[in-house]
């Protein structure tokens, strides 16, 4: 199986609809056997799970994902394991391990700008592209 992970300088990059790279880990046999990073060529929130399934992912670590992301991943069939941060190898050897401290309901909540500020073409209150706006304070 291959799981994959969102990945920036070998951490659990924090934000799906905005990821640049993924580290993919074919596993075999309850181990890792070979990891690559790839780039994902500036695709978007929407194109994110079409890529993955491109790449014959059946698993997905991250940190804060939106409802529109979720949605597009259980359609094609990928488990998720959101609400993950730290070192992505480190999250793969605790997810085989069984013990992968990871928040099931992790939405996209960390922006690093004010609230008035855009998001990346969108405002923060409102829903799009799996970016729901369910940030603190709202």
């Amino acid at each position: 199986m291959i799981l994959a992970v969102t990945y920036e300088n070998g951490q659990v990059f924090q934000h799906f609809g905005h990821t640049g790279q993924f580290k993919l880990y074919q596993i075999e046999d309850g181990a890792v056997t070979s990891s690559r990073v790839v780039d994902t060529n500036g695709s978007g929130h929407g194109a994110l799970a079409g890529f993955l399934a491109a790449h014959r992912v059946e698993a997905l670590i991250c940190g804060g994902i939106g409802g529109g992301a979720r949605a597009a991943l259980a359609e094609a069939g990928i488990a998720l394991y959101p609400g993950v941060e730290g070192a992505a190898d480190q999250a793969v050897t605790d997810w085989l391990a069984g013990k992968l401290a990871y928040d099931a309901d992790a939405v996209c909540d960390h922006h690093e700008h004010d609230h008035g500020q855009d998001c990346a073409g969108h405002d923060c209150a409102q829903d799009h592209q799996g970016c729901p706006g369910n940030h603190p304070g709202r």
